[in-house]
């Protein structure tokens, strides 16, 4: 409390606690008389009670302070030493040392319990209820509260159930599943999953403070739980699908497609080459490998209902493999696909896989090169630009032995991969990976075995909620392969959360990195050229699908105003505009839209082609 000078009121400084002769002039005159020796002895031990009632004061805060103090160093060790513990668990279980993993989870709940007391006494729960000021305080608090539930509702109980965590184990020989070890975990897997979601939201709400180390820590442990929240997430569902789509229950049939992102396509580029696999009791085998020279221009058409048909009809899509996939939405190509391979074989297949390139680089580098009938290496280094650029101006104008060449490719590194797998826990990051760049998608024809699918990175599905959505797809229009060369950007913006609607903008920047020098027709030309474009010119269908309820104000190309298509998919609705790219340029497309103030974090999917492009979002989340 700040004095005025009255010992009564507060701690004063010695210094105005003073007898008469230090005095204030009073208002009025009086007459002074000479205090008495009683009155001087009261005000000395007014004034020695005023110091030692300030003295107490003064040590009681120090020591609150240093409880404080100690209480947060604890809570600081302890959630250190809970986190690398936790670590070293969730390692160990991956690895297949459950003893190990045991022994570490047990240390990252003791230390957990122990921040969590730190983080909670009485002094630190003080401090945390005044307002700004408390803000480390409770976050702090928070944080142990997360820490403590990650490590005795997750951590622990996922450890006991050991085996279906850890590839080592999952795996059997010749890369067949163990489904006794994964049906044995999938209750604990469900419950602990539902446990890691809901820690996973809390630790997205822990307030933002202005301690630089206690944000850090509160920034890394929301990305760790979100980590954990999907590997929980993606474990349960696998434990839930996968004995069944692996042919527990009896044979089943997959149609794979190879797609050649050097030409775009929606799902990622063009079917090139396809593949039948067979799985019955956990095991896969490849059964044929074909180039898409053995599919047709003129299937029967299905009914993928009247948006698709509206928006896609035109390129003939169910009908023409070429333009099977040019949605973004995987479903719809893999009944195409599977309809294809129906009228071809007679055979309906219980579902669909597409890969590229990309993904099998990630596969190679796990399970090592494989080697052609020549002698050459096909390894992870180089299979992405043998296949998307080195093949086409090696074989020229020699389409058959070419699309032979990327065949013996693709049936190499599948029965590689189907075959013993001597590091399980890398090649199922590695196809993670592939899954979460959309680069390996799965589909059922099995209904709740989709549902399940949908919800995941292997769907590859178009979302059907209103939440903010900015789908940017590129399709080949010249059927060349320029889209080897394709490089972009993408920027999402969107006003404020006030009012019913707002103002978005989504800009796209494409530009062809086509090195100059000599490049094949089939590379570089165009299958129809209605511009008169000049050769090295990537002619292209660029498609934005927006939020549930958006409404184009304008779109520009180059600067200019630009007339758009539209359409529908799936709830959403779709502007397309069409360009060339010519050789060396870059080419800026800008969507301005009005869209309504929906709660959601807003998501722009990346079409997985070649590049890795640039992609800025900043759209506040209405929730």
């Amino acid at each position: 409390m700040v004095s005025n000078g009255n010992p009564e009121r507060g701690c004063a400084r010695v210094s105005d606690i003073t007898d008469e002769s230090h005095s204030p002039e009073p208002r009025r005159r009086k007459v002074r008389r000479r205090r008495t020796d009683a009155e001087i002895a009261h005000d000395r031990r007014r004034r020695n009670a005023t110091r030692l009632s300030c003295a107490a004061a003064v040590l009681v805060a120090a020591g609150v302070a240093g409880w404080l103090g100690y209480e947060g160093m604890q809570a600081k060790s302890s959630l250190e030493k809970a986190r690398d513990f936790a670590t070293q668990s969730k390692d160990a279980l991956l690895s297949g040392d459950s003893e190990t993993a045991a022994r570490a989870a047990a240390d990252a709940d003791r230390y957990a319990r122990r921040a969590h007391t730190a983080a909670h006494s009485v002094p630190w729960r003080i401090a945390g209820s005044v307002p700004w000021v408390g803000t480390p305080f409770e976050s702090t608090a928070q944080m142990t509260d997360i820490v403590a539930g990650l490590t005795s509702d997750v951590l622990q109980p996922v450890v006991d159930a050991g085996a279906a965590l850890s590839p080592a184990r999952l795996l059997l020989d010749g890369a067949r599943i163990d489904f006794g070890a994964l049906g044995d975990a999938a209750p604990v897997l469900e419950s602990t999953s539902a446990a890691m979601t809901e820690l996973d939201a809390q630790a997205q709400m822990v307030d933002h403070t202005y301690v630089g180390a206690i944000d850090r820590a509160r920034i890394q442990l929301r990305e760790q739980t979100s980590e954990l929240s999907g590997l929980l997430e993606n474990t349960a569902l696998a434990a839930r699908i996968a004995p069944a789509m692996l042919g527990g229950d009896g044979p089943r049939s997959y149609f794979m497609g190879f797609q050649t992102n050097a030409e775009a396509r929606g799902t990622g580029g063009l079917m090139g080459g396809f593949a039948i696999l067979r799985a019955e009791d956990g095991a896969v085998r490849v059964d044929d490998v074909a180039s898409n020279r053995e599919l047709r221009l003129d299937y029967a058409p299905i009914d993928l209902g009247p948006d698709f048909t509206r928006l896609y009809g035109p390129s003939r899509p169910t009908q023409d493999f070429r333009n099977s996939n040019v949605s973004s939405h995987f479903p719809y190509a893999a009944r195409i696909w599977q309809s294809i391979w129906k009228q071809e074989s007679g055979e309906s297949v219980d579902g669909v896989i597409a890969t590229d390139p990309v993904a099998l680089s990630y596969v190679l580098d796990v399970v090592g090169a494989v080697t052609m009938p020549d002698g050459e290496k096909i390894t992870a280094e180089n299979v992405v630009e043998l296949t998307g650029s080195t093949a086409y101006a090696r074989f020229g104008d020699d389409q058959k032995a070419r699309k032979e060449y990327l065949e013996t490719i693709a049936r190499k590194v599948v029965v590689k991969l189907t075959g013993d797998i001597d590091r399980p826990r890398a090649l199922l990051e590695a196809l993670g990976r592939a899954a979460s760049e959309g680069r390996l998608a799965v589909w059922s024809s099995h209904g709740d075995e989709q549902e399940v699918l949908a919800t995941t990175a292997l769907g590859h599905s178009v979302p059907e909620d209103p939440a903010p959505y900015a789908g940017v797809v590129v399709n080949n229009l010249g059927g060349n392969k320029l889209d080897y060369f394709l490089e972009r950007g993408i920027d999402y913006t969107a006003g404020s959360c006030v009012g019913q609607t707002r103002t978005s903008t989504v800009t796209i920047r494409l530009s062809n990195t086509l090195p100059s020098g000599e490049h094949t027709a089939y590379v570089a030309g165009m299958f129809d050229n209605p511009m008169g474009a000049p050769v090295g010119t990537n002619l292209t269908d660029v498609s934005l699908l927006a939020t549930q309820g958006a409404r184009l104000e304008r779109v520009t190309v180059g600067g200019r105003p630009a007339f758009a298509l539209t359409g529908k998919e799936l709830g959403h609705p779709v502007f397309g505009v069409q360009l060339p790219v010519p050789q060396g340029a870059t080419v800026e497309v800008v969507y301005e839209l009005t869209e309504p103030v929906v709660g959601g974090g807003a998501r722009v999917p990346v079409q997985p082609l070649i590049d890795d492009p640039t992609v800025t979002v900043s759209v506040p989340d209405c929730a």
